[in-house]
Order: structure tokens, then C-alpha cells, then sequence
């Protein structure tokens, strides 16, 4: 089979942000490779022009294609007649908008971290470009990369659950317990910003990705929200634990708990669904099992390429049963599907961009209005708020 259908070509791919001492752009960078569709060939890899110069040799990017800044490279790709196909953005929150809206105005099509923007007004400018520009757009919310998610979301799309009446969705960490960011640690600093974080610490750092994963694999949509948040580790700028309650438009509830201060958790992130028929339970920590339960039945457990999976579950694995599976493959499942979308761009062909496999612009605003309105529920106490933007997937 031709890589990238008739594209037949890998695509080329270039980073933002993954400099030395980052996390995440490592693996956007190992997941990006991991099917053998994409090529890493150019970066703007810190703010740091030193240190972005220095990071290259870790990624095998070559000198001519190392640049010191994103608008460097933005213009230099432009000029080249193998110009790189997507862009992928690793850096702290408050420098996707720029970055993000630069490439896109450039015509490139664009992988970026979540939450998407700073905040709810920037991701409704950065959808207006990128639905003017045409491009491909995807947001990595990894989690939905699983074969048992997509297992899960086919399950109650096809009515195998009954009607929806309960998400329970959490993300629980400990890593925060203290104050780290006060050591330096990196990865704690910039979370626990404003400046750079955003409204939102750890509801915007992971209570998104809680509040995703219920809305990706229900359809629902939502009406209501209710929030309160706490911020527990004294001198702390930002939040570090809250509770959401969401109503949905069908009258169901959904529950999104997230926590970074909680002892010896690593990151455990749970969802559950509960229908009229039956209800599920999946662990991101245990990630190759779910349980599905039916009042009068034995309970099932559903495995990784195990009998009895769908579709959507079978084209997200690899290796057979028995072989664990997890984060990587499950983020090289968001760019996989991405990567559908791009060749076919790149090849003139038409594609969706709303209701897509992976996680898209609209998923980016939603989750910045999901921000916002919890934010501003925990400030009024819990108070109700409206929570439905004009264009949301289903």
C-alpha cells in the first residue's frame, strides 16, 4: 500500500517547542514516527536560539533546517520546494495562538498541544483563520487515541449502552502535593503560572482531557455547567483540585473531577459511563481492558484486539492480544488519523473537518469554553452557567 495513499510520499513534518529538558514534544516527535507515515526534517525547537540550535542533534534535524525562531521557520519553509507538510506545536500555553496562527495564515496544516489557546477569545480568532485557511487542524488529546476508547464511543453511538444518563470522568495526580514549581522544576513552573498557563491550572492541564474523554466517546452535548475549584498547596497562583457538574442537553449528568495533589497518584485517568441498557468503566493506567456491565449478566471485560471489538478499536491496534499497548501508540493514533486528512490536503483531495476521528479546532474551542465557564462557575460560587458554543462536534 503506497505510504499516504496517492500522496505516496511521507509527509514532512516540523516541531515547535522540545528543546532540551521538555517533555512532551519528545513524544510528539516518537509518536509522529511511529507508522512510518511522517519524517521530522525541520524545528524551531525553544525560545532559547542557543538552546534550539543545541536540541537539533537530538531530533537528527539538520543545520540548515534548525531555526532560532517559529517565525523564521515559517518563512524559510515557505521559500523551500519541499516545504514541511504539518507543524506540530509543544510549548506552554500561553504561545500556541501565535505560533498556531502563523503557520495556519502560512498555509500549513497544524498538530497543537492542549489546551489550545490562552484563552476562549483566542481560540475563537485561531478557528476563524484556520476555517478561512482550509488547513488540517488536529489537538492532542491523546486519550482518545486508545482502541478501547474508540471501542467505547462505538459502543454507544451504536446504542449498545441504551440512553446516556451518567459520565463520571477524572484525572488524578499527586505530583503537585508541594509546591515545585518553587524548586524550578519546569514542568511545574509554567503549569502554575497565570502567564503562561492561563486561567486555569490543573482544570486547564488535565481537567480538560477529563471533560474531553466523556464528551468523545458519548456524542452528547452540552448544556450546563457547574464548577468548583480549589486551590489547596498554600501560595499556589493557580488551582491545583476542582469538581465540575455538566448537563447535558438530553438531560443526562456528567462529572469531571481533577486533582494534582492527591498522594501516590501518577496519572489515573477514569471514565465511566452509565446508560439505560448498560454502563462501562476505563482506565488510562490500565489501558487494555474495559469492563462493561448489564444487571443480571457477568460483568465483560473487553481487551486490547481481543474477540468481539469494532472497527474503530481494530484499526487503532497494532499487535495482537496480549501485547500491551498505551501512551505512545495511543498518541500515534491522534496523528495517524490526522495524517488521512493531510495527504489528502496535500494531495487536492477532500476531507472532513468536523466530526473527524481525531480531536480537531472544534475540540480546542470547546475545551477553552470549558475553561472559562468553570472558572468562572468557581468565582460565583457553583453558580449555573450556560456551556454550548455555537459549533461543537458531535
Amino acid at each position: 500500500m503506497p505510504t499516504n495513499g496517492s500522496l505516496n510520499r511521507k509527509l514532512r513534518m516540523g516541531l515547535i517547542g522540545g528543546g532540551q529538558g521538555a517533555f512532551i514534544g519528545r513524544v510528539h516527535a516518537t509518536a509522529a514516527v511511529m507508522d512510518n507515515r511522517a519524517a521530522l526534517v525541520a524545528g524551531a525547537l525553544s525560545s532559547d536560539a542557543a538552546k534550539a540550535k543545541a536540541s537539533a542533534p537530538d531530533y537528527d534535524i539538520p543545520a540548515d533546517r534548525a531555526y532560532t525562531s517559529f517565525k523564521e521557520m515559517a518563512e524559510a519553509e515557505k521559500k523551500r520546494p519541499d516545504p514541511v507538510d504539518f507543524v506540530s506545536v509543544a510549548t506552554p500555553n500561553h504561545t500556541h495562538f501565535e505560533i498556531a496562527k502563523t503557520f495556519v495564515e502560512a498555509g500549513f496544516n497544524v498538530v497543537c498541544d492542549k489546551p489550545m489557546t490562552f484563552d476562549l477569545a483566542q481560540a475563537e480568532e485561531l478557528l476563524k483563520v484556520v476555517e478561512k485557511s482550509g488547513v488540517v487542524f488536529a489537538v492532542s488529546h491523546n486519550y482518545t487515541g486508545h482502541p478501547l476508547v474508540r471501542q467505547a464511543r462505538e459502543m454507544v453511538l451504536n446504542g449498545e449502552l441504551g440512553e446516556i444518563n451518567a459520565i463520571r470522568s477524572r484525572y488524578i495526580q499527586g505530583w503537585l502535593r508541594t509546591r515545585l514549581e518553587s524548586s524550578d522544576q519546569k514542568q511545574a513552573k509554567w503549569r502554575t503560572d497565570p502567564k503562561q498557563s492561563g486561567i486555569a491550572g490543573c482544570f486547564g492541564d488535565i481537567g480538560t482531557h477529563a471533560y474531553n474523554l466523556g464528551r468523545y466517546i458519548t456524542g452528547l452535548l452540552p448544556k450546563e455547567i457547574s464548577c468548583v475549584l480549589a486551590t489547596f498547596e498554600p501560595g499556589r497562583a493557580l488551582d491545583d483540585y476542582g469538581t465540575a457538574l455538566v448537563r447535558f442537553e438530553n438531560g443526562a449528568l456528567g462529572t469531571v473531577t481533577a486533582s494534582q495533589i492527591s498522594h501516590g497518584r501518577e496519572n489515573d485517568v477514569i471514565i465511566e459511563v452509565d446508560g439505560t441498557k448498560a454502563s462501562l468503566e476505563w482506565h488510562q493506567e490500565n489501558p487494555n481492558q474495559m469492563i462493561v456491565r448489564k444487571n443480571g449478566e457477568p460483568h465483560r471485560i473487553y481487551t486490547r484486539a481481543g474477540a468481539g471489538l469494532g472497527a474503530a478499536a481494530g484499526g487503532a491496534t497494532r499487535i495482537p492480544a496480549g501485547h500491551p499497548e498505551g501512551y505512545l501508540e495511543a498518541f500515534a493514533n491522534i496523528y495517524t488519523a490526522t495524517y488521512d486528512a493531510i495527504a489528502k490536503r496535500v494531495a487536492g483531495e477532500k476531507f472532513e473537518t468536523m466530526n473527524t476521528v481525531y480531536p480537531n479546532i472544534y475540540d480546542g474551542v470547546e475545551g477553552m469554553l470549558f475553561i472559562t465557564q468553570s472558572v468562572e462557575s468557581s468565582k460565583q460560587n457553583g453558580h449555573w452557567l450556560p456551556f454550548r458554543h455555537a459549533k461543537l462536534r458531535k
